[in-house]
């Protein structure tokens, strides 16, 4: 399975929305300025979010979105399925080798699992720590 710009964008969205979280609502401007986006593109992904219950848009001058719930309750699982759709490694049927067929389905479990288990808060937690690189030198 390979997530597509629909998904990365998507959860770059989400991410910065949970990063405001009660702070009030956050632009799709302010958005995309902030990752180097494109604001049009944002707008095109941010209607399926909002159709799937994960953001709520606030009208007016002040206006833009907000997460309809904490951030501690959003998958990226969530996110990944309202703009990619099901998760799949390959599309197969039931006429294929049983053996492939048990591998695929639990390289889709495998997948399901992590990202059903990543939160929004997660993601948040992680990039906001500064993960430095795994290597170390002292001169």
């Amino acid at each position: 399975m390979k997530i597509s710009t629909k998904g990365r964008y998507g959860l770059t969205i989400m991410m910065e929305l949970a990063a405001r979280y009660g702070e009030g609502p956050t632009s799709l401007k302010s958005i995309a300025e902030k990752n180097s986006l494109s604001e049009h593109y944002l707008e095109q992904l941010i209607a399926p979010l909002r159709n799937g219950g994960l953001v709520k848009s606030i009208r007016g001058a002040y206006g833009g979105y907000i997460l309809s719930r904490d951030p501690d309750t959003v998958t990226a699982g969530e996110i990944i399925r309202v703009l990619e759709g099901p998760v799949s490694v390959v599309d197969f049927t039931e006429e294929d080798d049983p053996a492939k067929r048990d591998l695929w389905k639990r390289i889709r479990d495998s997948i399901a699992e992590v990202i059903d288990s990543t939160t929004l808060g997660d993601l948040i937690n992680y990039r906001d720590k500064g993960e430095p690189d795994n290597y170390m030198f002292y001169i």
